[in-house]
């Protein structure tokens, strides 16, 4: 059954890799939860997911949704002066001297808003998700 699945999975990427086509739900999704961007730059993601990057007032953003047209989350890259000062402090406070590769704000269907802090540890990234109250939450 697994093997099925994989092979199914594997079958559905290379039919949208090859194509380039963008389902008609996936579509109606975008327009409905971004009715004011009319032509997104589409992705096929490592995840099987669709990924949709736009501009809006000039800030850049990714969105993703499933096959089925489901929204997962929109992402946008950030700066640390922009991050909630609660985060600062914890950055400064615990990861003090640590390179920080990126800085992401997210909102996901299943966690709301977050901010994902890419750290370069020893020449490997490490990803540490807050809320804007300064918690960790990965």
């Amino acid at each position: 059954m697994k093997l099925f699945l994989s092979l199914s999975c594997l079958l559905l990427i290379s039919c949208f890799t090859f194509t380039g086509e963008v389902p008609t739900s996936v579509k109606e999704a975008f327009a409905e939860k971004y009715p004011n961007e009319n032509n997104p730059d589409w992705n096929f993601d490592k995840n099987g997911n669709f990924e949709a990057k736009f501009k809006e007032k000039g800030v850049h953003y990714r969105a993703d949704f499933t096959p089925q047209g489901k929204w997962i989350e929109t992402e946008t890259n950030i700066k640390k002066q922009d991050l909630p000062k609660a985060i600062k402090k914890v950055l400064k406070e615990k990861y003090d001297g640590v390179k920080i590769s990126e800085i992401e704000k997210v909102e996901s269907s299943k966690k709301g808003v977050f901010y994902d802090v890419e750290f370069k540890i020893y020449g490997t990234k490490r990803d540490v998700e807050f809320n804007a109250s300064g918690q960790i939450i990965n």
